[in-house]
């Protein structure tokens, strides 16, 4: 398999430097990134490395839903998934830590029922291999198959 490879460019403090996040192996952009724009409600046009978890979470979700829904019986039509990191203080040694993650998804899907759906959605929450490399931080899963 494959290895990815980003790249990030950083110059100055933490609270008064900015850098540049390129996603060097797609080539597909590179994104600003801010401390202070990562800590604020705001983030103005900056990505985050909590944003780049996200994207990454849900893309990987997804794919391996996908495949377990097939494995299960059914027909993926269609599947939505929305994950939100959350960053928050580390008590526990200082600084900063990802607090959660909340996976939120939405699919049609042909040929499993609500039951077969959410066993599918929990499956793949665990055996996603993003998801693996996340168990430090707890991950919740609110499933809804759409009829």
């Amino acid at each position: 398999m494959p290895t990815r490879t980003a790249r990030t460019a950083w110059n100055g403090t933490l609270q008064e430097g900015s850098g540049q996040v390129e996603l060097s192996s797609s080539k597909v952009g590179t994104y600003e990134v801010s401390f202070p724009k990562r800590a604020a409600d705001d983030a103005d046009g900056t990505t985050s490395p909590e944003e780049l978890i996200a994207a990454a979470h849900s893309a990987c979700y997804a794919m391996q839903f996908s495949a377990l829904i097939a494995e299960a019986g059914g027909t993926p039509q269609s599947l939505e998934v929305k994950a939100d990191v959350s960053l928050g203080p580390d008590k526990d040694n200082g600084g900063f830590k990802l607090t959660g993650i909340k996976l939120t998804v939405t699919g049609e899907v042909d040929g499993l029922d609500e039951a077969g759906f959410k066993a599918a959605a929990e499956k793949a929450k665990a055996g996603c291999p993003v998801s693996k490399a996340l168990t430090g931080v707890e991950i919740t899963l609110d499933a809804s198959l759409e009829s």
